[in-house]
């Protein structure tokens, strides 16, 4: 047995497992289920690698959802490691939702029925692509293979759903005693993202307790996003491992373009942004444009400095390396910087520890009061500059949203306002204020006009 074992009704949840051989349509499966599109569908045999997750939720239930990564007879680079990790899953899920095609049996599929013989008892077999009358009787030709549950659907046309959520009812102990699931609102949101082979995937994996990602040496193994939650200090957390990114001129097959805008897209999902380095490699121009996005998005981002441990021990290497970020990153001048060994958990605690303390930033807000009585402190002891029609000057101000921060002053003239001043008044935002480990948003509004 592989060191990848899914307990029974982890997070208070079922696990329902959705195999097959490659291009038989497992994740259009998972996709319909989930009613959008989370895991990449595409011809191209084996996109699938890593197991996707979801919470699957009908008829006031829920169960949590894997789409595995197809299995194949003819292995090649990662196919053994997609084929082994597909199989575990299926060995410890609750339910295998075996998928097959109406039109052909093929030796995968053949190879995998031999598998899934050893538990039969919670295999409900799958026959995709019925979207006739003639296929709909070619169906029960399958209850040949020996296994007792058997029904038909079209995953691509939304045919069969309805039955398909009933085995779910008929197939499931839901009322076994389980813990209590987590509310996902209540979840801290972590994307990890950086280029490729930073490490993204062992990191994933170490804070998951298993291996959720696979691990290779090879480029883009990590296609989809791979997700997990755990728990830290009494807080429940969620992470998102997501594609390497590479530059674009790189990124010519459609399977890794589309893992690459997944990638970013991330960010919105996320509270808080690893941005991942290979502290051997150094900085890279593709980790300049994930920070400017995070930046944008006023999302919470961490510099990971991964592989620490192989680095030579010399005098001040933290600080140089520091300095070093601080003047290649002048955007994450905020951003705190931790250097860790995913592979060794080395740095692990001290990572989730400023997670914890960037989400509370994230999340924090001054009133009005606070904030106009410390802005007063400030223009008093730095009066705005003036030009040749007067001195500019901030009549008040107010935070006017959390997660991302932003807050809003009200001048007397907006045409020429001194950028440097605005900085002053962002800088002591987050000495004074409590914010100095995110991205701030400040806005000024000429007063009795529009923005």
């Amino acid at each position: 047995m592989s060191d990848l074992i899914i307990s029974q009704y982890e997070n208070g949840l079922p696990v329902v497992a959705v195999a097959g051989r490659p291009n038989v349509g497992k994740s259009t499966l998972f996709n319909r289920m989930l009613g959008r599109r989370k895991a990449i569908t595409d011809p191209t045999p084996g996109v699938t690698r890593d197991p996707i997750e979801a919470i699957y939720r009908f008829d006031d239930r829920a169960v949590r959802l894997i789409d595995t990564g197809g299995y194949k007879l003819d292995k090649e680079g990662l196919d053994s490691i997609v084929s082994k990790k597909s199989i575990d899953i299926m060995q410890s899920a609750d339910l295998v939702l075996f998928l097959m095609d109406v039109t052909e049996i093929t030796p995968e599929d053949e190879a995998l029925i031999k598998i899934l013989r050893k538990f039969s008892d919670k295999v409900l077999v799958v026959i995709n692509k019925v979207d006739n009358q003639a296929r709909e009787i070619e169906v029960w030709n399958y209850y040949s293979l020996g296994f007792n549950q058997v029904i038909g659907m079209s995953a691509e046309h939304g045919l069969g759903f309805g039955e398909l959520d009933e085995k779910l009812l008929e197939l499931i102990d839901f009322d076994i005693k389980r813990k209590k699931h987590e509310a996902e609102e209540h979840q801290i949101s972590i994307a990890v993202m950086g280029k490729p082979n930073t490490g993204k995937s062992t990191l994933t994996n170490r804070l998951l307790g298993r291996n959720a990602s696979i691990v290779s040496e090879i480029a883009g193994t990590t296609r989809d996003i791979v997700e997990g939650s755990f728990n830290h200090n009494g807080k429940v957390y969620k992470v998102l491992d997501t594609a390497g990114i590479r530059r674009k001129k790189k990124v010519g097959e459609n399977v890794e373009y589309y893992s690459v805008n997944r990638a970013f897209k991330s960010i919105d999902e996320s509270d808080v942004v690893l941005l991942m380095i290979d502290a051997v490699e150094g900085l890279a121009d593709q980790d300049k444009k994930i920070a400017a996005q995070i930046v944008k998005k006023g999302k919470g981002v961490i510099l990971v400095l991964n592989k620490w441990d192989k680095l030579k021990d010399v005098p001040n290497q933290m600080e140089a390396a520091k300095d070093r970020i601080r003047f290649l990153f002048p955007v994450l001048s905020f951003a705190p910087i931790v250097p860790i060994s995913a592979l060794s958990g080395e740095g692990i605690d001290r990572v989730l520890n400023q997670v914890y303390n960037v989400w509370k930033q994230l999340n924090k807000r001054i009133e009005t009061a606070r904030v106009n009585e410390a802005l007063k402190r400030w223009t008093e002891n730095q009066e705005a500059p003036r030009n040749s029609t007067g001195r500019f000057k901030i009549l008040y101000g107010t935070q006017v949203k959390v997660n991302p921060v932003q807050f809003l002053f009200f001048i007397n003239r907006k045409n020429g306002f001194p950028d440097s001043y605005l900085q002053y008044i962002i800088n002591n935002i987050r000495k004074d204020l409590g914010f100095s480990l995110i991205p701030l948003q400040v806005d000024i509004k000429e007063k009795n006009k529009q923005m």
